[in-house]
């Protein structure tokens, strides 16, 4: 098994609390990787930057933020090598960080003239991975709601693994899903409605956007749990049995295409790439945060918006929660259609009720088509 091999790689059996040296190991491999990737889009931008994201970077500040990933790699790494027995972690970050400064580090000039196409989209990965981890890690580890389950969880490599696979393709899941929405949108573009929202107030424009792309992936939702041929796609995200902000990344490509796409083509009968550029952000947000292993609430807010304790009772594998929770927005799109499960305590059991998939991603991604059979678990 690769997780475990990796496991053993990096871990050993000491403490990993606070002033261990394991937390300054940790974050001294996760900047070194960081630098060393983005020093590479540096030097090849034109193979591994998205051309949707290269007008909009902040040069001056990007180049701040690789040096201070550098530096943070390098300290993280020395401190962590003077507390700790085992320093592989340390060492890790401490070689990526170095071959990052002797690549050029932050300094790498970029002479070329950058033109639009296909691209590995290596700087988007980079960027979502760093802000998601330095929005979610903290609150989870400050808050959780299962405290025995850790940061390094059983399965954590597989979610990275699912991670990677959903941003370093950008642009082959932007042609796949755009595409059709484009075309869509030309044969059944609704002028006077597109002129009619472009007239609104900006926040009911975002609100109304948000409202339609919930309605529609309720749907898809649902029919990605009622239609066997789709659920094989939409198990593979069930399959998790722990939840955290990494594991809403466990998703088959043919169910994030057939999501977006269906969302995608009501939002572009009417709204403008802005407001929906907008939306792509705010879901990316708050279905991250709805994954969360976090145990904090609104009261006042819960009944307005999805919080992870609703989200995560549509996880469960316990059968009073089984189909229930589709909304991934409005909680009160599932009081409408019937498919609504609230209480008040959290569940106790994750994953798929009565099956078993593939443990690994390629299983996983083979399986869905149907060419091994799943079998049931053993009871």
């Amino acid at each position: 098994m690769i997780e475990q091999k990796i496991n053993d790689f990096f871990g050993d059996a000491e403490s990993t609390g606070f002033g261990t040296g394991w937390w300054s190991g940790i974050l001294s491999a996760f900047f070194g990787f960081l630098s060393f990737g983005s020093v590479l889009c540096l030097h090849f931008p034109q193979l591994l930057s998205s051309p949707e994201l290269r007008v909009h970077y902040p040069m001056h500040t990007m180049r701040l933020l690789i040096q201070g990933l550098i530096v943070g790699a390098l300290f993280c790494g020395v401190v962590s090598s003077i507390l700790r027995k085992k320093k592989v972690l340390a060492l890790t970050g401490l070689l990526l960080a170095t071959a990052a400064t002797l690549l050029g580090g932050s300094s790498v000039p970029i002479n070329q003239t950058l033109r639009d196409g296909p691209a590995i989209g290596l700087d988007w990965f980079l960027l979502d991975m760093f802000l998601m981890a330095l929005i979610y890690v903290p609150i989870e580890r400050l808050w959780p709601q299962y405290p025995e389950q850790g940061t390094f969880r059983k399965e954590w490599v597989l979610d990275v693994v699912y991670f990677m696979s959903t941003h370093l393709p950008i642009q082959i899941l932007s042609f796949m899903v755009l595409l059709p929405a484009t075309l869509a949108t030309k044969y059944l573009g609704i002028p006077v409605l597109q002129h009619s929202i472009a007239r609104l107030p900006w926040v009911l424009q975002f609100f109304l956007a948000v409202l339609v792309a919930d309605i529609a992936e309720y749907f898809i939702h649902l029919a990605l749990h009622k239609v066997p041929f789709l659920w094989r796609f939409h198990a593979v995200h069930h399959s998790s049995k722990a939840l955290d902000w990494i594991a809403g990344s466990r998703s088959h490509f043919v169910d994030d295409t057939l999501v977006r796409g269906f969302i995608l083509v009501p939002m572009m009968l009417g709204f403008s790439q802005g407001i929906i550029f907008a939306y792509l952000i705010f879901v990316t947000l708050h279905a991250t945060w709805t994954h969360c292993n976090f145990r904090l609430n609104a009261k006042w807010l819960e009944q307005f918006l999805v919080m992870p304790r609703y989200h995560h009772w549509h996880h469960t594998s316990q059968k009073e929660g089984i189909d229930k929770n589709f909304a991934i927005h409005f909680p009160w799109i599932d009081k409408l259609f019937g498919t609504y499960y609230y209480p008040d305590n959290w569940p106790e059991r994750y994953g798929l009720d009565g099956e078993e998939i593939a443990p690994n991603f390629m299983g996983q991604t083979i399986e869905a088509f149907g060419i091994k059979k799943k079998s049931p678990l053993k009871t």
